[in-house]
């Protein structure tokens, strides 16, 4: 038997490797130029946390995604958003996959794992009660034998021992909205545990700011910060310094304000 040559077929299958090397080419080129670029990814999460953080009207805003924004651009960074769940974050950061989100210390289990600028505003936890229950709540000792509505994963230093003891009922849900929501229409809800600001925001948003009143002193104040990974100490000390100087310009007031 003889073995026909295809001289036609020899000359496409050499001009299609040579095309498939450039685009490998441009490919890696465009990796390693993508690469070269420094990007911040900062978690927003996905449902937000308003006034801090807000998803729900088209590009990201907020008073923390405003002010990491804002530095991070005059650091050199591209700032890119990501929408990850609570129970993901802690593991991804350490992991390399994301670069920051918003936390206080007090909320993290394991803060040593972390690297944490200065603080950017701060947290004030109140509770949150319904006019018509014509009460308001003002400690925690005031809220033994009720049910509090919280946030699902989120933790309450001063309220834990109260949890765990079973002085105070602990009832979960996932988005903020729907503390003020269970608390005002469930008689078996007695409180909403919220930072003032946050609670406000809803309050207002909802056109619910008439039906409820918040415990007069903050149960809790912390530092709301960025959380690192515990690589980027130069990013940190860039941050902290920038973060103090529009703190004495006064942008960083002008920002608070515009979400007051």
């Amino acid at each position: 038997m003889t073995h026909r040559k295809y001289p036609r077929l020899t000359v496409f299958a050499k001009r299609l490797a040579f095309l498939l090397s450039l685009v490998t080419f441009a490919a890696s080129s465009h990796a390693t130029l993508s690469s070269d670029q420094k990007v911040f990814r900062f978690n927003i999460s996905p449902n937000g946390y308003p006034p801090y953080m807000i998803v729900d009207q088209g590009e990201p805003s907020g008073i923390m995604w405003d002010v990491v924004a804002l530095i991070s651009k005059r650091l050199g960074y591209q700032i890119v958003a990501k929408q990850i769940p609570r129970k993901r974050v802690d593991r991804m950061l350490q992991n390399g996959d994301i670069d920051g989100t918003s936390r206080a210390k007090e909320w993290t289990h394991e803060p040593a794992n972390f690297l944490f600028t200065q603080p950017i505003v701060n947290i004030q936890e109140v509770f949150f009660t319904p006019k018509h229950a014509e009460v308001t709540y003002q400690s925690a000792e005031d809220l033994f034998s009720k049910t509090v509505v919280a946030h699902l994963g989120y933790l309450y230093p001063e309220l834990q021992p109260h949890f765990k003891s079973g002085a105070i009922t602990r009832f979960d849900v996932s988005k903020d909205r729907d503390m003020f929501t269970f608390v005002l229409h469930g008689d078996q809800f007695d409180a909403a545990v919220a930072d003032l600001l946050v609670g406000k925001w809803i309050l207002k948003q909802e056109g619910l700011q008439d039906q409820f009143t918040a415990s007069e002193r903050g149960i809790t104040s912390y530092g709301f910060r960025v959380m690192l990974n515990k690589e980027w100490h130069s990013f940190a000390s860039k941050f902290n310094a920038e973060l103090a100087r529009i703190r004495e310009n006064g942008e960083l007031e002008a920002i608070l304000a515009s979400y007051r």
